[in-house]
């Protein structure tokens, strides 16, 4: 046994929100995390990179927000990796460790990790480890994750004794939703117990540090996908033992800084005895002290499955700042599997039926350009402070905060998904992506203020097609009513010759949207052709959806052809509109087996290879 530096156990529940006893939760039944973070430290304000699964675990790989990488951002991508960009399980490889996953990857590119780890497999464990040789263990816990809710064992907390949030109405599906999940909680935290007793029969507890977290939050609606704090506050509990403890807080320390698990990676190395990559984001958690009043994380949403969107999000201590790049589209837009969730659709049924209050019925429309969250006084996120002038201060602090981390990591998701130019270096390259220029347009979407229609409508004859993008996202945004003559003209000319079709893409929306020109529409379905990379269909598709069944309806043979297809994200997208159109959608119709949304994707490739 090494005593120079740790081995290191790294357990991560997947789409686990912080509901323990140690958090506060009185229903959570959690005595081995409990103990864990009586005798390490327990981060209060713990933050994901992005609230789902795949382009949270690109940044855990890498130490690289996903955002820096584009496609990683968005769900099930598969870039390569960036030259020279080794990732933590390699660098510890390279300092001697015996590195093993068990067994979760979905790292959100094309890397191979039987090529990464010494062993990722169901069986793999530091105990397969040659004699000596110091270890990190990876063990992901499956149980927790979203799906753990799409079907019913028995209740062990009584869904009457759950706590409802205020945006979400009181009904036994989503009761039972929250309910159920306290099931998976407890089973994760005996996972964790049997873990830890095996390293004490090894004699390693002396000598491991142990670190739990989540990829990211869930998993009830309005969390899992979405940059409030139920979709983004994990827990994290970091626990050395005596011999290691004084590179951490004192045992039993509670941090409040906000901190992000982006800064896992560094920590790992640096526990390693390596020296931190210069490409790594954050900074390492070995330390005995953190700034509360000025830590800040940063996260992100980009594509979820079927369904763009564009959200970039700062919080610290106490408040969330939010910023919706795609204010024209609802929170609430219908997304495949996450309706496999009984309490999607239960909330959707009673917006339908119009049993909503004003907080609850929020998250089917559209979305303001910025939010702002006093998160102690409201924890639930309702009472948005944005415009308020005792709150300016504020805003302004994290609204700076946040423009300059989008530009520090050179922020890929402001261009549209498959451009030329994403990439970690790629878009680093030379005038291939003007993100200052293009930011500043970007932010005036959200105000959605017809006096900036001069520059939305100058940005559609710029030489870069990303800037022409956000020129006609800026009119698109606009309310009906509000275009001159002149700015129509301008999306008449691009949505007819611009050469990017992510350009003519929301011209089109925006011709229909502002004017009722059918011809707009029929250019969308036309992109929504085979003959277009999967990219372009489903932004083609997205918009279709947005203008509703009435527009839509006249191609209703290209959406039926789409639905009919294997691939995952384009079927989904194109079946749910197709039941629109018809007039049979429920929030029921497109509940389907797990299993079978398994092996159709399987059958297809990866969802936007092709």
């Amino acid at each position: 046994m090494s005593t120079s530096r740790p081995n290191i156990l790294w357990t991560v529940s997947e789409d686990c929100p912080p509901r323990f006893g140690c958090y506060g939760d009185p229903l959570a039944t959690t005595p081995h995390l409990d103990a864990l973070a009586e005798r390490g430290t327990l981060f209060t304000h713990a933050y994901s990179p992005a609230p789902v699964c795949a382009p949270s675990r690109f940044a855990l790989l890498t130490g690289v927000a996903a955002e820096s990488h584009g496609p990683a951002l968005h769900q099930r991508a598969t870039p390569p990796l960036p030259e020279g960009m080794a990732t933590y399980p390699e660098l510890l490889r390279g300092l001697g460790y015996y590195c093993t996953n068990n067994a979760k990857t979905d790292y959100n590119s094309d890397v191979d990790p039987q090529a990464l780890w010494d062993d990722s497999s169901r069986t793999a464990h530091w105990r397969n480890r040659p004699d000596g040789a110091p270890f990190l263990a990876v063990f992901n816990y499956d149980p927790t994750h979203e799906s753990a809710v799409f079907r019913r064992e028995e209740f062990t907390v009584d869904p009457a004794a759950v706590r409802l949030p205020a945006y979400l109405p009181d009904t036994p599906e989503i009761r039972g939703d929250l309910a159920h999940y306290y099931r998976h909680i407890a089973g994760m935290d005996a996972f964790l117990g049997r873990l830890l007793a095996e390293l004490a029969e090894d004699g390693e507890l002396d000598n491991t540090v142990v670190i739990h977290t989540s990829d990211h939050g869930g998993v009830n609606p309005r969390s899992k996908r979405w940059c409030y704090d139920e979709g983004l506050h994990v827990p994290l509990i970091v626990a050395a033992p005596e011999r290691h403890a004084h590179r951490f807080p004192a045992p039993g320390t509670r941090v409040d800084a906000a901190v992000s698990t982006l800064r896992i990676p560094p920590t790992l190395v640096e526990l390693a005895g390596g020296a931190v990559p210069a490409h790594h984001q954050g900074e390492s958690l070995a330390r005995t002290s953190f700034d509360t009043d000025g830590a800040l994380a940063f996260s992100m949403r980009g594509r979820m499955d079927e369904r763009p969107d564009l959200i970039r999000t700062v919080r610290d201590a106490r408040y969330r700042y939010i910023r919706n790049y795609h204010p024209h589209r609802p929170y609430g837009t219908h997304q495949a599997f996450g309706w496999l969730a009984a309490g999607y659709r239960s909330w959707e049924t009673e917006h339908l039926a119009g049993r909503l209050d004003g907080v609850q019925d929020a998250f089917w429309h559209e979305k303001p350009g910025v939010e702002l969250y006093d998160c102690a006084a409201d924890p639930d996120q309702i009472h948005n402070l944005a415009g308020d002038p005792a709150y300016a201060a504020v805003e302004k602090r994290l609204d700076d905060a946040l423009r300059a981390h989008l530009l520090a990591v050179h922020d890929n998701g402001f261009l549209p998904e498959g451009s030329p130019a994403e990439g970690y270096h790629a878009s680093r390259a030379a005038d291939a992506y003007p993100l200052a220029r293009i930011l500043d347009l970007a932010d005036a979407v959200g105000l959605r203020d017809p006096a900036r229609i001069p520059d939305f409508r100058t940005a559609l004859t710029d030489p870069d097609p990303t800037v022409r993008h956000w020129g006609a996202v800026g009119l698109l945004a606009l309310g009906t009513g509000t275009l001159t003559a002149e700015a129509v003209a301008a999306l008449r000319t691009a949505a007819r010759y611009d050469p990017d079709p992510q350009v003519r893409i929301p011209c089109a929306e925006a011709l229909v949207k502002h004017t009722g020109d059918p011809a707009g529409a029929a250019l969308l379905a036309a992109l929504a052709d085979p003959a277009h990379p999967a990219t372009v269909r489903l932004a083609a598709l997205n918009a279709l959806t947005a203008l509703g069944p009435q527009a839509a309806a006249p191609h209703r043979d290209v959406v039926a052809g789409t639905a009919a297809e294997p691939h995952e994200y384009l079927g989904n997208a194109a079946r749910y509109l197709l039941l629109r159109i018809d007039g049979s959608y429920t929030p029921q119709s497109l509940v389907f087996d797990i299993e079978a949304m398994i092996a159709r994707a399987t059958a297809a490739g990866h969802p936007l290879a092709t």
